[in-house]
This record gives C-alpha cells, structure tokens and sequence, in this order.
C-alpha cells in the first residue's frame, strides 16, 4: 500500500514563495489564506549567522489529533494516509484548528470550511507532485511513497537524517532537513 510524504529541506529552501503561490492557485485561495506557512528562524553565532526559512504546513498525521475531535467526522484520512476534508460535512467548528500542535488549519472565508494542505488531492489520487513540489525552483522538496525503500523521498530522509519537524509530537509524514 503506497503511504505518501514529503520531505522539506530548508538548507535549500530559499524563501522564494513559489510553493505558497503554487498551492493558492492550485486551490483557489485567497491572498491572505494560505495551506503553507514560512517561519524565518537566525540560526549561527557572530559572525557566521543566517536565516533558516523553515516552511511547514499539514503535516498529515497518523492518528490526526484533527480528525479524533471532529464532531461530523468531515476530517478523515484515505489508505494512502493522506488526511482529507469533506466540504460538505464539515461545520466550521473550529476543533480541528484547536486541536492541531502546528497550526495548519485554515477557515476558508468564502465557504467556512476549515481547510488544510491536502497534497493537490483531486478525486481518487494526489497530485503527482503537489503543486507546491513542482514549482519548488531549488528542488527543496521532495514527495512521494514512503513504504518504498527505492522511493526517492525514502533515499533522501536516510541519506539526509531527515525528521519530522517536531520530534515525536505526532507521527509525521513530513520530514525536514534542517
């Protein structure tokens, strides 16, 4: 069973935006509603300092603390492990929002749903890639299956000790390269 995930690499992520871009257009959001947030972290010492750009985002957890709290069960994960929200079952409740540890919830204003980075799921299958790996101009992002071993995103997070941005806080399938 394929069991997708994507991999962020912010030593070369360059802040660009492109993927934030890609994904608002890819789904008809507006300016200020956007599935990817960029958090601008000063990592070194004097003199050797820089700016991390650390972009995050739905992080399509096992076991989504989002879905556990969803009273109309409009959240909910496919056998791939993609979570997913039904527009149409969805309330606006705001637990979702409340329930998940990164924020990645968004009430869309034109319709209330709350919404969420669905890896340009359309249908039956995920965007292959995401918009937002696509558009990526310094090749920072990486997506595919994670149970294949020969997948180039499982070669990556080996070779490159990529972890879920927030240790064990849940079980991610979004690694970072940090």
């Amino acid at each position: 069973m394929t069991r997708y995930g994507m991999l962020i690499n912010t030593k070369k992520c360059v802040g660009c935006f492109a993927c934030r871009l890609a994904c608002q257009m890819r789904n008809h959001l507006e300016p200020e509603e956007t599935f990817i947030k960029f958090h601008t972290l000063e990592q070194g010492e004097y003199p050797s300092v820089y700016a991390e750009v650390v972009p995050t985002q739905c992080m399509h957890c096992v076991d989504a603390p989002c879905q556990s709290v969803c009273p109309t069960k409009a959240t909910y994960t496919t056998d791939s492990g993609v979570v997913l929200v039904d527009e149409s079952r969805c309330i606006g409740c705001k637990y979702c929002m409340a329930a998940c540890p990164y924020g990645a919830r968004v009430q869309i204003e034109a319709t209330g749903v709350i919404e969420k980075c669905r890896f340009c799921w359309d249908g039956e299958d995920v965007g292959n890639p995401p918009s937002c790996v696509g558009t990526c101009i310094s090749g920072a992002r990486t997506f595919g299956d994670l149970d294949d071993p020969g997948s180039d995103i499982s070669r990556e997070i080996v070779s490159l000790n990529a972890r879920p941005i927030a240790g064990n806080l849940t079980d991610s399938k979004i690694f970072y390269v940090r």
